[in-house]
């Protein structure tokens, strides 16, 4: 059993990192040229819309995906019955938050476009929530194969569309509905999946006793989801009201790279977060194991690359223009959070699948305080920088409280983590000293490459993995 799970870990991971890193490749370009073309003004009035619609999905799903992943996982045979729950949860839910959105964006008293911009994006933040339960439920049944071609899909559709309307001069209302219409795709999509793939009935379950579980156990989960979605949005909301659109604009360029990175980890969680919550049922040992190894794996892959867009962070903000220079500090200061962002992915997980999602609701919620408060104290000063102090502090204590908790549910060895932590801050030293010298001289694409060879050189020579690894790395991914 337990080989299975393993070889279905490195099979789903391999699926969908492939797939994430092509979708993230694709986002990241359409940002950039977007960027490039509305300016920092602009593109803040188009990320304030999302950013309201992002905030207000969550009181939609309600950390109801982790909870059906979870149940399904575990109960296969009652699948039915727990996405029909989950579906007769969210249909009210969802029309409270359309309400929602609408009545405050009128109250804050945004212009017309802003309004328009809100009103198309809500589109989107309805039925991306009900493409989420879906894929949700085929997690359960540790599969990530069709979610992988979905995300791909999906933005190659946002990349035809919204270029299509930037460059004919369709203006900012043609550019949303390019992601409405990814979202429409999405959503039918994954019906179709459940639906005839799955063979799993789609239609709302009124089973009071079963969602009054659903809701006792989604509580902690919703809390910390609320939390969690406040936490990542609420800081462009503000700039917005605090400091004005441009700074929005300006502050985007670094929450993109920061979130198109965050691929890895979360393909690598979507993967082992139904294992962990196995493994918590049958195999103690094996979870301690796996929860190490991923976070080993994260230290080695974020501290490269956090120390390699601090040092090149003056050239890559000059791929989206001049007006965009203001936003190599705010790059710079967000990217030292990045290992604590990667390393959260998996002690989160953890906690929820070991039934310490309550823990793991207050270690949010505390987050959360600390990022209103010194945004609030911050942006009126600092503005974008202010924003990006914040992140750091607040990624932090994220990690310090749930580090703090790890030990208590499993016995996995900190003392090895520690010595690749170390290990992997040396090489990723070595590596930046290298970068800052090259970079005077070379391509940043080839100094990136340079970089990151240099470093996994230096990290093989210090012992932070042995040859072994990578021919297990291989043979788990490779042969699939």
């Amino acid at each position: 059993m337990s080989g299975a799970k393993i070889s279905s870990i490195a099979k789903n991971t391999s699926y969908f990192t492939f797939a994430l890193i092509l979708q993230k490749v694709l986002s990241f370009t359409y940002f950039t040229l977007i960027a490039r073309a509305l300016g920092p003004d602009d593109l803040g009035k188009y990320y304030l819309a999302i950013s309201l619609t992002t905030i207000f999905a969550i009181f939609i799903d309600l950390g109801l995906a982790n909870v059906l992943t979870r149940e399904i996982a575990r109960h296969k045979e009652r699948a039915r019955e727990l996405l029909g729950s989950v579906l007769a949860i969210k249909l009210p839910l969802a029309a409270v938050s359309l309400l929602g959105a609408v009545l405050l964006i009128n109250l804050m008293g945004y212009p017309d476009l802003v309004k328009d911009l809100v009103y198309i994006s809500i589109i989107p933040m309805v039925l991306d929530s009900f493409s989420l339960s879906f894929f949700s439920a085929i997690r359960g049944f540790h599969n990530l194969l069709f979610e992988s071609v979905s995300s791909v899909v999906f933005q190659i559709i946002v990349l035809t569309f919204g270029l299509t309307a930037l460059y004919s001069g369709l203006g900012l209302r043609w550019l949303m509905a390019a992601l409405a219409a990814a979202s429409i795709f999405n959503f039918l999509y994954s019906l179709f999946l459940v639906r005839f793939r799955w063979k799993i009935k789609i239609s709302p379950v009124f089973d009071k006793k079963l969602i009054k579980l659903i809701l006792a156990i989604t509580v902690p989960f919703a809390i910390f989801s609320i939390f969690q979605r406040i936490y990542t949005y609420l800081d462009t909301v503000l700039l917005s009201l605090l400091a004005g659109d441009k700074y929005v604009g300006l502050y985007q360029v670094a929450f993109k790279i920061i979130f198109a990175l965050q691929f890895l980890p979360l393909a690598f969680v979507a993967s082992v977060y139904p294992a962990f919550a196995s493994y918590w049922k049958n195999n103690r040992n094996q979870l301690a194991i796996t929860f190490e190894r991923a976070m080993n794996y994260l230290i080695i892959i974020s501290l490269p690359i956090s120390a390699g867009i601090i040092v090149l962070a003056d050239d890559i903000v000059f791929l989206f223009k001049e007006g965009f220079a203001e936003a190599v500090l705010p790059l710079r200061l967000i990217m030292v959070s990045l290992p604590f962002i990667f390393l959260n992915f998996p002690i989160g997980s953890l906690l929820n699948a070991c039934d310490r999602q309550k823990q793991n609701t207050k270690n949010m919620g505390a987050a959360l305080s600390v990022s209103v408060a010194l945004n609030l104290i911050l942006i009126p000063k600092f503005q974008t920088v202010g924003a990006s102090v914040t992140v750091i502090a607040a990624n932090l204590t994220m990690f310090a409280l749930g580090m703090s908790q790890a030990p208590k549910i499993i016995p996995f060895h900190a003392r090895k983590i520690i010595i690749v932590s170390l290990k992997s801050l040396l090489a990723a030293a070595i590596m930046a000293s290298a970068v800052v010298y090259l970079k005077q001289f070379l391509n940043i694409f080839l100094v990136s490459g340079i970089g990151g060879a240099l470093y996994f050189a230096a990290l093989f020579l210090l012992g932070g993995f042995k040859k072994e690894d990578i021919t297990s790395v291989w043979k788990a991914f490779g042969k699939r």
